[in-house]
């Protein structure tokens, strides 16, 4: 179970990224956690910008509705998507 909190039309996730893997994809809930792989190295904001455009490509959301809110850099981070509701978002990654 993710751990969510929903406010209003945003929600705020806890998302644990694996940077450097061989391809961008969402691999599940691990302890709460929305658990994504990376190809981006932890270099200079890279992994956060692939982080936010993966999400916004994925979810049909602009990147300025993506917003690290804690964790910038971390592997675990505390992220807010704006205009979507948690039964979108769990549709849009598959997780339903």
């Amino acid at each position: 179970m993710l751990n969510v909190k929903e406010q209003g039309n945003n929600i705020v996730l806890e998302v644990k990224v694996q940077p450097r893997s061989s391809r961008n994809q969402i691999v599940g809930e691990q302890e709460g956690a929305l658990k994504v792989k990376l190809t981006a190295p932890p270099v200079d904001g890279e992994a956060n910008q692939a982080l936010i455009n993966f999400l916004a490509r994925l979810l049909g959301i602009p990147k300025r509705d993506i917003i690290i809110l804690k964790g910038e850099t971390s592997r675990h981070k505390y992220i807010e998507l704006k205009n979507i509701n948690y039964q979108s978002f769990l549709k849009k990654t598959g997780l339903s």
